[in-house]
């Protein structure tokens, strides 16, 4: 029995990556299905939680934006800027909760979504789905996904395909332009 699971995770696994996706049913950490955790995120806020419960887009002038984040904020989430890496304390967050725009506080990502990439930078193997937009930057001349929070158009950081199984992405994303909200009665 357990050849023949192997033998269908496998063939699975080679399907989505021949499609360019690996199947959102593909079990993620802890055994949970990637739908599993794209659904159930809320779970890990309070439901007073300082949140953005609507994706509808956000609009405010540049100076509106220089008056309310910080200039690092400011100069990631507005202009596309990426921070130093192993800067952000969010790099070592390990608790359970749930990660959000910097500039609106739409939720990203959850905690359950994270793990240490390496390489300096908050790292997410999915996201929460319907928040984030992508596009091709071609700023260092080799073309990358970027990705934007879809509520306040901030950049985030890019996404690669060099991540953990199953969906094997990286959404490696800058510290300053995230912020952490801890699970109610966790942390």
């Amino acid at each position: 029995m357990k050849r023949r699971q192997f033998l269908i995770r496998a063939a699975t696994v080679a399907a989505g990556a021949a499609a360019g996706r690996v199947l959102a049913a593909a079990d993620g950490p802890k055994g949970k299905s990637i739908a599993t955790i794209q659904r159930d995120w809320p779970a890990l806020l309070a439901k007073d939680a300082d949140v953005a419960r609507s994706s509808a887009p956000l609009q405010r002038t540049e100076a509106e934006w220089k008056q309310t984040l910080t200039e690092a904020q400011f100069f990631v989430l507005r202009k596309e800027a990426t921070e130093r890496p192993f800067s952000s304390a969010l790099n070592d967050e390990k608790r359970a909760g749930v990660f959000v725009c910097a500039g609106c506080t739409l939720p990203l990502f959850s905690s359950e979504m994270k793990y240490d990439s390496g390489t300096g930078w908050p790292s997410f193997f999915t996201s929460i789905p319907g928040h984030l937009a992508t596009k091709t930057d071609t700023l260092l001349i080799y073309p990358r996904t970027e990705y934007h929070c879809v509520r306040c158009g901030g950049h985030q950081g890019h996404v690669f395909d060099d991540g953990p199984p199953p969906t094997h992405e990286r959404w490696c994303n800058n510290g300053v332009a995230l912020r952490f909200i801890p699970a109610s009665g966790k942390g």
